[in-house]
């Protein structure tokens, strides 16, 4: 099986290492230290996992990784010598499936590609089945458990923003702005009177849920 892996590194030095070494296990890398090159690149190419520096010259890796998440559920690896923790949490918060602390083994970062890509697989095969919500944007329906929900236009919006989205932390502010029904902060407190509902109708509450979870100080994440 041949993988494509798409990287952001500005090490070139650290960048031909592992390119030469992953080529051993039929992965092929291409590497851009460029990070503004890189995101074009993901436009462009076809990868199958993202391998992402976050010191990098002209826009921080976590900042890519949130814009690549807004775009793509390519799985991301994050590679960095940034030791910070909140970098980690930030970085897997954003959308990153793994992160990866600088200096490693390149067989380390191997197992960590057939971890994550294994991971995908089994998501991938299973999606169908398993994902309990489903959003028709063009029937403007999410059905739930094959069965449609009955919404208002706003919880609609709320709910429909949170799948597109799933899995990622969503901030407050980002949830108000992505509906026309509650286009002002004042709504802030009309966006947990949603919640509340939403998750009635899907049969669980705020102390136990099991799909829409309070991120506390930030928003919500729909886990699916």
């Amino acid at each position: 099986m041949n993988i494509d892996i798409l990287m952001i590194e500005d090490d070139t030095e650290l960048a031909g290492l592992l390119t030469n070494f992953l080529l051993k296990y039929n992965i092929s890398v291409q590497n851009y230290e460029d990070p503004y090159l890189g995101i074009s690149a993901l436009d462009i190419g076809k990868f199958d996992l993202l391998i992402l520096d976050l010191s990098l010259p002209g826009m921080d890796g976590l900042d890519i990784c949130k814009e690549v998440r807004e775009k793509s559920n390519i799985p991301i690896i994050i590679s960095s010598a940034r030791s910070d923790v909140d970098d980690k949490i930030v970085g897997l918060m954003l959308g990153a499936d793994d992160y990866l602390p600088k200096p490693y083994e390149p067989k380390e970062l191997y197992a960590r590609i057939i971890s994550v890509l294994r991971r995908y697989q089994i998501k991938d095969d299973k999606q169908e089945k398993d994902d309990v919500l489903k959003l028709d944007k063009d029937a403007m329906m999410i059905t739930f458990e094959e069965n449609p929900l009955e919404l208002t236009k706003a919880e609609y919006e709320i709910l429909s923003y949170l799948i597109e989205k799933k899995n990622c932390a969503i901030s407050r502010i980002e949830l108000l702005n992505n509906s026309l029904s509650l286009d002002d902060e004042k709504e802030s407190r009309s966006l947990d009177v949603i919640v509340s509902r939403l998750r009635q109708k899907l049969g669980e509450s705020s102390k136990s849920p099991k799909y829409i979870h309070s991120i506390r100080g930030m928003g919500y994440r729909l886990q699916m």
